[in-house]
């Protein structure tokens, strides 16, 4: 069955700012209304929450994000479109124009369109991202397509302007908390994001642009040597054996491939992975995804590693049917005078590495450490600990 796409915040808080702009400057309510995303694909919104007043209107647009699972969906994004009060000091506020390729374009001239963050949208605090520190966390498309659409209806109107735009998510600082959005420097709220205006079904490609953002802020910060590690129990591991500070660390979910080559763009000299041997022992077969939609053979890897070393058959097949790498291994603990498990962990993680540093090749230069719940630490790479030392060091 195909999954049914949504619309972005962004898409949301401009049709919300063209309905509030048509009904201040043309005085005629509007309880729908319909933009072009830059898909180029058209949006016919529901407009909701209208306040009229003589020199503002505000009204919403109910986030649905279709069949992804958003966390903002059911979230109303409104907008306020109002005249300056006369003691309104605006001047010093530029205006992102619309400039393909640039990000940091701004107007010098007095702009007919100022766009402002209210109550539910977030305020960047943290440089690296796409708006300045100090600025709402308003990306520049969705900047751009709410300065757009109103602008329409400004035209329509024969309105020189100034207009001013507030953008507010009642429940937004709530709904922030269970997002990225601390972790990434973002206080308060969210962001008013998309590049299309469309949400796609499935989010992995969301969830690799904020691991990539959340790099690119720690090496804007000054860090050089990238930390990562798959998610919150390689965090607490981070912590527990190393006492490493976890805001200089980085999740990197299933994507260690991925991430790897973010890295490199991102201008990263050295990396530590640090990641449980339940993940690091399928990258020893070469797979760089790890989620087990894409594959498993973990059994089978350890397996065969097993039988390298010449032990009992019946050892071999226990492990195969083994449920996790962690059943697996108290397999090998009944070999231990044999010192197996050891030399097992051992190999698999030294295979690993091999695969992750070819996969690379000479672009980073990587370290890597693998726990387990039961054990904790089961290898190091001879240079991953004093890295973790150094990069505790670098600036943020």
């Amino acid at each position: 069955m195909m999954m049914r796409k949504g619309f972005t915040s962004g898409s949301c808080a401009a049709a919300a700012a063209s309905a509030a702009a048509w009904m201040l400057l043309l005085g005629i309510e509007k309880k729908k209304t319909e933009i072009l995303t830059p898909a180029g694909i058209p949006f016919p919104a529901e407009i909701t929450d209208i306040t009229r007043e003589e020199s503002s209107v505000s009204c919403g647009v109910v986030k649905d994000g279709g069949d992804d699972p958003d966390i903002t969906t059911g979230l109303v994004i409104m907008a306020t479109v109002a005249y300056p009060r006369k003691e309104e000091s605006y001047r010093g506020e530029m205006l992102r124009e619309e400039t393909a390729g640039s990000s940091d374009s701004v107007s010098e001239k007095e702009p007919a369109v100022i766009l402002r963050g209210g109550e539910g949208v977030g305020t960047v605090t943290a440089p690296g991202l796409d708006q300045p520190v100090g600025g709402p966390a308003i990306n520049r498309v969705p900047r751009e397509m709410i300065v757009r659409e109103v602008k329409k209806v400004m035209e329509l109107a024969d309105e020189p302007g100034p207009l001013i735009v507030t953008i507010s998510v009642p429940g937004g600082r709530e709904a922030a908390e269970r997002t990225f959005n601390p972790r990434l420097g973002i206080k308060g709220g969210i962001s008013i994001l998309g590049t299309t205006g469309i949400v796609e079904p499935m989010s992995e490609a969301a969830l690799r642009e904020t691991i990539r953002l959340e790099l690119r802020q720690r090496r804007v910060q000054g860090q050089r040597i990238a930390v990562i590690t798959p998610g919150n129990y390689g965090m607490n591991m981070l912590r527990a054996a190393y006492g490493y500070d976890l805001e200089k660390a980085v999740r990197c979910s299933n994507f260690i491939g991925d991430t790897l080559e973010m890295a490199v763009a991102e201008g990263y000299e050295r990396l530590v992975l640090l990641g449980h041997m339940g993940k690091l022992v399928k990258c020893a077969g070469g797979a760089m995804n790890t989620h087990s939609r894409y594959g498993d053979g973990r059994m089978e890897l350890i397996a065969a590693e097993v039988y390298r070393q010449g032990t009992d058959i019946c050892l071999v097949r226990r492990i195969l049917s083994s449920v996790s790498t962690e059943a697996a291994l108290q397999e090998l603990d009944a070999q231990a005078e044999r010192g197996l498990r050891d030399t097992v962990c051992r190999n698999l993680f030294m295979r690993a590495l091999t695969n992750l540093r070819a996969r690379i090749k000479d672009k980073l230069r990587i370290e890597m450490i693998m726990y387990t719940n039961a054990q904790g630490i089961v290898a190091e790479s001879s240079k991953a600990v004093s890295w973790l030392r150094e990069s505790e060091g670098e600036d943020t």
